[in-house]
């Protein structure tokens, strides 16, 4: 019997392949970038994009969209940048906090029945409008264990590929291959088994929230430890960042399908090419629309291989 990839492997296959394009396109453009200090600087970011589009992995698997993620991602890196340097304990409570709304939110749209993306585009605001009164101007600084941390150069690679790695397999062990997973990728599949299985589907989506929300709050902080300071705005882009990398990972909208490794992956690749567009000389104003269009033909070639593959499971 000839052995044939699995869907979920044609899904990871691609993201894997798009970012080893991307390198080798970059190191044929800047033969100087392939060493150490180059390799850091291209996934410098690598670390608090990946935990957001984790983040925003997690809010899928059940089914719903969260279109505060940049929005509370910024909120969390002001906290981080004031309260958490000169009140730490008061920085965690308003950080747990935080958590617990997230918690809530999930809650009250299930119970409620209500359109998760016009719920999350609401707590944009919020998020946005509690990032400015906590720092309404730019700056601040990070937290001593956070700099000392994201400043960290391990000896086989840089801390940005390094953590990442290290993130997506907690991730794919915590959601992949625990019961918890199951239980919430459940939730996003079927959920009225969920119910009948005695498990409270209520409870469930306040669980994946707050585990979404815990995601988010680790990319808010290793962005600040960075960046070495924060504003309102910094990472306002990541929710878009966030859904494609969760899209271009192998994850889809509906029935609990993600990849953790994928979502990573996902992140990283949409990373490079912003690297690899500016080596083009690609404007930033365009440089959106051009992520934009790499994604889409990704996405084309991802489902051109799962119709084959349907086709060769048929024969």
């Amino acid at each position: 019997m000839r052995w044939r990839p699995s869907p979920e492997a044609l899904r990871l296959a691609l993201p894997v392949m798009a970012l080893a394009a991307l390198l080798v396109s970059v190191f044929v453009m800047r033969p100087n970038v392939m060493g150490y200090n180059g390799l850091h600087l291209l996934f410098k970011l690598g670390i608090p994009i990946a935990l957001a589009t984790l983040a925003q992995m997690v809010i899928m698997s059940v089914n719903d969209l969260d279109l505060s993620m940049g929005s509370f991602v910024s909120f969390v890196a002001c906290v981080t940048a004031t309260w958490l340097v000169d009140a730490p304990l008061i920085g965690a409570l308003m950080l747990a906090g935080a958590i617990a709304v997230y918690a809530a939110l999930g809650m009250v749209i299930a119970a409620r029945g209500l359109p998760s993306i016009v719920v999350t585009l609401g707590m944009s605001f919020v998020w946005a409008g509690l990032a400015v009164l906590v720092l309404p101007t730019p700056g601040g600084t990070a937290p001593g264990w956070v700099a000392a941390v994201m400043g960290a150069r391990p000896a086989l690679m840089p801390v940005g590929i390094a953590g990442s790695i290290l993130i997506a397999v907690l991730a794919h062990l915590l959601i992949m291959r625990s019961s918890f997973g199951v239980l919430i990728r459940g939730v996003g599949g079927n959920e009225r088994s969920v119910s009948r299985a005695g498990w409270s589907v209520l409870l469930a989506r306040g669980a994946a929230y707050a585990t979404a929300a815990t995601f988010a709050v680790a990319s808010g902080i290793t962005l600040v430890g960075l960046m070495t300071s924060a504003d309102a705005n910094i990472a306002l882009r990541y929710t878009l960042l966030s859904i494609a990398g969760v899209i271009l990972g192998g994850g889809e909208f509906t029935g609990g399908r993600v990849s953790a490794i994928g979502a990573v992956v996902g992140a990283l690749t949409l990373l490079l090419a912003g690297s690899f567009l500016t080596f083009l000389n690609v404007p930033p104003d365009w440089q959106i629309g051009a992520q934009g269009m790499i994604l889409i033909l990704i996405l084309a070639l991802r489902l051109l291989l799962v119709r084959l593959e349907r086709r060769g499971a048929r024969a």
